[in-house]
């Protein structure tokens, strides 16, 4: 062969040369890959090397860690920003209930009627947990409307205090007891180890779960790890019994219909709803669960994939941390895997809104009014038997109802599981009409005016709430109460700055 080769050249001298000129290059990309391999070690060596701080335990001030991880820490600081919006919201201030009124009868009896609004980035956590109404006014160990449980997906305060109050002891505290412990929003400690970097579950809730399902969290990839640190939060839980013990219902599984089994034969129900009357369900933020039932999920994606893009910086390869909706960013997103055009990406994720967006509209014209029938029949001498079957399906309708609407992105992480589950909860909320109807004729009650819930204003007006009073104390709350937190937090040490 190589004699062949030889007398191939020795007639056309051209081939030899491309040969040559062929290997010539092959050499000097193996170089250039070397040369790229060894920047990138020594650059990474450096950076482990030259680390400005020993940070060991639960460290939850975000600015020490940005000290040895400035790439990482300057991505998570732009979580402030709020500079984005989608055909669908994005990561500004939107109050939900002036632009969706009916909310407020769905939520009847329940915080949630005062005060809800998208969520921004995880900077704001701190603050948008102190200034909402759903929060209260708590002072001088009284008012508390929430526990402290409700602090625990807000801060790495929360493991450093769990770890030193113990777990149920920070549960079952009071909300306000814990005000001026968790002052540093959702950021580093949360997820990652201190010495090695690696992730690491810091929520005992997530370790629960998988012990009762009889599996062991300690046993998944990494990749897995890169959605499972997502799932210690965004997740359906409830606080289970008097200590308000923070509780996965995963038990029996991860759909709507196994989570609701699980509260059902657990006699668990969030609150009575104040206008029907019926035991309800208060879905929190299914994410990760809904997640599972779609197809990036299926084809071995995780949350950072999408929401936390690679970015390439000298030597040095790191996760954005300004977790994000992928359409902010789809170049670095979306067309990493899929050919298209940005416009037509973005397109097909408004269809899966859109439809979503014209079912759920639908679903809570009708709840809204299934519990103002409610009301009236028992306005006009309901007995608890001739309303059993309606309560119940107006329970299973608004939990599947919130379930959807209450997951960030859900109409997009799975498109078919979400519509299925909107398709059940309007057809038991007009089951639940249908029954109401029959209740209502036995009672002699011929029609149901329906109140005007045009406006947020008249719908909180409609279900009995002073907004005004409840406005005015929370602001002087805020000026008052909040800033005492802060001072001691900072002159506790808690605390780098006051800028929260």
């Amino acid at each position: 062969m190589s004699m062949k080769l030889a007398e191939t050249i020795k007639r056309k001298p051209i081939i030899g040369w491309a040969i040559f000129l062929v290997v010539m290059v092959g050499v000097f990309m193996l170089g250039l890959l070397a040369a790229s391999i060894t920047e990138r070690r020594a650059e990474i060596a450096t950076l482990y090397n030259n680390k400005k701080v020993d940070i060991t335990g639960i460290e939850p001030r975000n600015e020490i860690w940005g000290e040895n991880y400035p790439r990482e820490y300057n991505t998570w600081k732009m979580t402030q920003n709020m500079d984005f919006r989608s055909k669908h919201l994005g990561n500004m201030f939107d109050d939900v209930l002036e632009q969706r009124p009916e909310m407020v009868v769905l939520w009847a009896g329940y915080a949630f009627s005062r005060d809800y609004s998208a969520p921004r980035g995880h900077m704001h956590a701190i603050e948008d947990m102190r200034n909402t109404l759903r929060t209260g006014t708590p002072g001088n160990g009284e008012g508390d409307m929430q526990p402290g449980t409700c602090w625990t997906c807000k801060s790495p305060d929360v493991p450093r205090l769990m770890h030193e109050k113990g777990i149920a002891n920070y549960y079952k505290a009071p909300w306000s007891q814990w005000g001026d412990e968790v002052v540093n929003p959702i950021g580093c400690a949360d997820c990652h180890d201190p010495v090695t970097m690696n992730l690491t579950i810091t929520r005992p809730a997530l370790i629960e779960a998988f012990e009762r399902q009889g599996r062991d969290i300690t046993e998944a990839t990494p990749q897995e790890m890169r959605s499972l640190v997502c799932a210690q939060c965004h997740v359906e839980y409830h606080f289970k019994g008097d200590d308000k013990y923070l509780t996965f219902p995963w038990d029996g599984g991860f759909t709507v219909e196994d989570m609701e089994k699980y509260y059902d034969e657990a006699g668990f129900t969030d609150w009575t709803h104040a206008l029907s009357k019926a035991p309800m369900l208060k879905a929190q933020h299914p994410d990760y669960e809904l997640f599972m039932m779609g197809p990036h999920y299926q084809r071995g994606l995780s949350c950072a994939d999408c929401h936390m893009p690679y970015v390439s910086e000298g030597g040095i390869k790191y996760s954005n941390h300004q977790i994000v909706s992928p359409l902010k960013n789809v170049a670095n997103t979306c067309q990493v895997c899929h050919r298209d055009s940005e416009e037509n990406l973005k397109n097909y994720v408004y269809q899966y809104q859109d439809k979503a967006i014209e079912v759920r509209n639908r679903i809570e014209q009708e709840l809204a009014k299934a519990h103002v029938m409610a009301k009236t029949a028992w306005d006009n001498g309901a007995t608890e038997s001739q309303m059993q079957q309606s309560l119940q399906l107006i329970r299973q309708a608004q939990w599947r109802w919130d379930f959807s609407v209450a997951s960030h992105g859900g109409s997009f992480h799975a498109p078919v599981e979400n519509q299925r589950i909107l398709a059940h909860s309007l057809d038991r909320t007009m089951q639940a009409q249908l029954e109401l109807q029959k209740v209502l004729f036995n009672l002699g009650v011929a029609d149901v005016p329906m109140p005007d819930i045009s406006t947020k204003d008249k719908a909180q007006e409609y279900i009995g709430l002073d907004m005004k009073t409840l406005k005015d104390k929370k602001e002087n709350w805020i000026k008052t109460v909040v800033p005492q937190w802060i001072e001691k937090a900072k002159s506790e040490g808690r605390l780098v700055t006051a800028s929260l």
